[in-house]
Formats: C-alpha cells, structure tokens, sequence
C-alpha cells in the first residue's frame, strides 16, 4: 500500500507545479482517475481545465485528446468511422477522436444531443462500434467534461440520465491573488505543461486501480452509503435524487480515499469527504429550491450532517 501511495503523491506533485493552490482539486480528479471514473467540471474559461487534464496525461504518460464541441461536431467525429481504401478495396478504420486515454470534452453543452449521446456511450461501454465491428478504448480511460455553469445561451442541456454516468462533479474556481501572481510568474517565458515530466507509467497506475478494488468496504459502511443516497430521494427540496449507480460510484471513490490516506479499509469519513463531489450532480432540485437559490452542495451538506453513521454491533466481528 505504501508504494501506491507514493505512486499518487508523486503524480500530485507533478501536476501541481503546473495547477498552483488547488491540492484538493488535484486529489479529486486523481481519485476519479483510480477509480476508472469520469469528471464533470464545471467552470468558467480561463482557470485551468485543459492544462489539469493535459498535466494528468503527461504525468503518466498517456495519449490525450482535447475535443471542442460545437454545434457542427457529429457522432462519427467522436467514434470514428469507415474510408474505403481503393488499393485494398476494403474500409478501414479511421480511429475517432474519443480513444484516447485521457479525453477533454470541451464544452459538451454546446453540441447536439446526438453527439452528446455517442459521447456518453463511450464513456459507459468503454468501447465504440463502427460497421459492425467493436474498438475497445484504452486503459485507463477518463473523460473530462466541461460546461460553463452561467452560460446558457446555444446550449443543450445534459440529461439526467446523461449526467448520472459521471463519477464525481469538481470545479476549479478562481485562483487566490498570491496564487495568480505565481502562475503569471511561471507561465511568463512558456507554459510549464511543455516541461512536464511523466512520474509514473501506465503500468503503475494500473497496480493502484487494482489496489483500490481489493481496498475493504465494511456492510456498516456500504448501509451508511445507502442510507445518504436514500435521503436525497426524500429531501422536501430534491425531485429526484441519487441512483443506485451513484451509491457505487460513491462506494468506489471512498475506498480510492481511503487508499490514499494510507488504509486498507474505508470509513464513515471518507464517503462523507466524497459524498458532495459524488451526489450533487445527480440530484434535481424542486422549482421552489431553484427560486429559493438553495444549492445541490448545500443539501448534500445537510444530510450528510442529518443522516446517522450505522454503528458496529459489539458482537461483530
């Protein structure tokens, strides 16, 4: 467990000499990436999201692909498709632009729900089909979505059955002045992602996902899981809350939390430091809430704070 660890410390510490004062953010977006999760960022331009993602590839020495969605990206961009070669006369592949290990979806609000749905099916089935035939993506595999939360204009909304495949939820938001001053200072000759080392191999973060599934989840703990995921079904503010997928997700993501601080077994604290990142995505909010300017985060915060940890019988073993 140590040397996963140290696995994880040092690519932390690589992507933060290019992502200044966002720790927290960093170790989110790793513990979605050990998790085999993806990330739904959600932020406005200019903070930071494509050098994250490109720092995280670079990190680990893996293929990265920025994908900018407009109105005119079709399915077939994102999948790929078939070109009849004359010479062989038989069609040949020519791979989308999805297959790629780490894949920023640049503003996946801004193209048609048709895209959008090609785009989400990857995500889900971790393989396309073209003409038949099945191309399977790499390991690891991690879509960085990204949406602007206060632009709306041309653009369509994702689904709630779209927006549950995400893993976790995470925003960069603005950096601190001290921290502004240190990224104009760093960036002033060239962008320090060009300098990027990778600290770790594929090979190597592939040990730390196997890791992370062999990490203890005690029943106590999955119930508490359940009973935090129940409560945002019958919160007087949600109209619909969290899936059963999100409990899952939220399973998983604690045991990468737990991993990464250093055990071997998951507890009631670590969903609790999960659970906003997991859940608020996924949960609807009554019209009422929505006037009432009443955040997602904030009723994932009171439940969490509302909803009893099962404690362990004495005759447990």
């Amino acid at each position: 467990m140590q040397n996963e660890r140290e696995i994880l410390n040092k690519i932390i510490e690589n992507v933060q000499k290019v992502i200044i004062g966002k720790k927290e953010v960093v170790e989110l977006a790793l513990m979605a990436v050990i998790s085999e999760g993806h990330v739904l960022v959600e932020d406005v331009p200019g903070v930071g999201k494509t050098s994250l993602v490109s720092a995280f590839a670079k990190s680990i020495d893996c293929s990265y692909k920025r994908i900018q969605f407009t109105p005119d990206v079709m399915p077939s961009d994102i999948t790929g498709f078939s070109v009849y070669n004359p010479k062989t006369g038989e069609f040949m592949y020519k791979k989308g632009a999805v297959l790629h290990s780490f894949v920023q979806a640049d503003e996946i609000n801004r193209t048609s729900s048709k895209t959008q749905a090609s785009m989400l099916e990857v995500m889900e089935e971790r393989q396309v089909t073209v003409d038949g035939n099945t191309y399977k993506a790499p390991s690891p595999f991690v879509v960085f979505a990204t949406q602007n939360p206060n632009d709306h204009a041309g653009t369509h909304s994702l689904p709630e059955s779209q927006l549950d495949r995400f893993f976790m939820s995470i925003s960069l938001g603005y950096p601190s002045l001290k921290d502004e001053v240190a990224i104009i200072m760093e960036r002033k000759d060239k962008n320090p992602v060009e300098n990027l080392r990778s600290v770790a191999t594929v090979e190597q973060l592939m040990t730390v996902i196997k890791a992370v599934s062999n990490v203890y989840l005690d029943t106590k703990v999955a119930a508490y899981i359940v009973s935090v995921a129940n409560a945002t079904r019958k919160h007087h503010s949600v109209s619909l809350g969290a899936s059963p997928r999100a409990s899952l997700h939220l399973a998983r993501i604690a045991k990468a939390w737990a991993l990464y601080s250093g055990r071997d077994f998951v507890l009631p604290d670590d969903v609790q430091k999960m659970a906003v990142h997991v859940l608020s995505h996924r949960i609807m909010l009554r019209r009422d809430a929505k006037i009432k300017k009443i955040s997602a985060n904030k009723i994932i915060e009171e439940i969490i704070a509302k909803v009893q940890v099962i404690q362990k019988d004495k005759n447990d073993s």
